[in-house]
């Protein structure tokens, strides 16, 4: 492009705010340069196409490990991962994903790295491009019963078997899910390094952070919409002056030592 002549507001629409693709003989051009505003937009523009260099290897590390089970004939892979194990309130809920081959999904993460509007998006995506998708939850009343450790499995064994398509593999995060004769793996930190599992943890959370926030209109006063069941300080100071929910669980400890307090009184 020659760009002698062209308003630097021209050629700002059309590559930063429109997209264009960025070839190095136009960063050339921009360094070269004699306004003081093209040079500063190369800059500019080389630190984008360096982002989204960055970017595409980061997520061709984080769909490796799926290309390397395709390539070695499994077909149909389901990512499964659980959120809200540590809240005092609410269930313990996990999803299963099967994401297509090749699919591109920018900004794919674990759901922990994410911002809410970040996850917000990328959850739409999810399930507008997945194969398969399925959430499943154990209830305050599971935990209680089965303990948080067996209630998360329960939960993921649930996510799976509602998936549509059934899977050929599982990568779980963390750990294996018994009672399934499905074969799986268990991957540490799966929800920062497979892409499938970070698609899982993304769909868990955003969906138990609306579940929560319908609690909160149900049982105002204990936070859910903001700390989504976790032991913040409002929610403690809520549930020692109100004593706990139906949606509580009543087999951890602050919310035991609540309990009491509230028979006492």
């Amino acid at each position: 492009m020659e760009l002698r002549g062209v308003p630097l507001a021209e050629i700002r629409r059309r590559y930063v705010r429109d997209g264009e693709r960025v070839s190095e003989a136009l960063l050339e051009e921009l360094r070269d340069d004699p306004r003081a505003g093209a040079r500063s937009l190369a800059r500019t523009l080389e630190a984008r196409r360096k982002r989204a260099a960055a970017e595409k290897r980061r997520l061709r590390r984080l769909f490796s490990l799926e290309r390397g089970l395709r390539m070695a004939g499994v077909e149909h892979i389901a990512g499964v991962d659980e959120v809200g194990v540590g809240p005092l309130a609410g269930p313990v809920v996990a999803a299963s994903v099967v994401l297509p081959h090749g699919v591109w999904l920018p900004g794919l993460n674990d759901s922990k790295q994410l911002s809410p509007a970040a996850r917000e998006r990328l959850a739409a995506e999810i399930r507008a491009v997945a194969c398969g998708v399925s959430v499943g939850s154990a209830s305050p009343e599971e935990i209680d019963r089965l303990n948080i450790y067996h209630a998360a499995l329960l939960a993921m064994r649930r996510a799976i078997e509602g998936l549509s398509q059934p899977a050929d593999m599982l990568l779980v995060d963390a750990r294996k899910v018994p009672g399934l004769a499905i074969p799986q793996r268990a991957v540490v930190e799966g929800d920062a390094r497979v892409a499938c599992i970070a698609a899982a943890s993304i769909v868990a959370k955003v969906y138990r952070d609306a579940l929560m926030c319908g609690l909160d209109r149900c049982y105002p006063g204990y936070g859910f919409a903001s700390n989504a069941g976790y032991g913040t300080k409002q929610h403690l100071r809520a549930l020692e002056a109100r004593g706990p929910t139906p949606v509580h669980r009543h087999s951890f400890a602050p919310v035991a030592a609540a309990a009491d307090v509230v028979r006492e009184v």
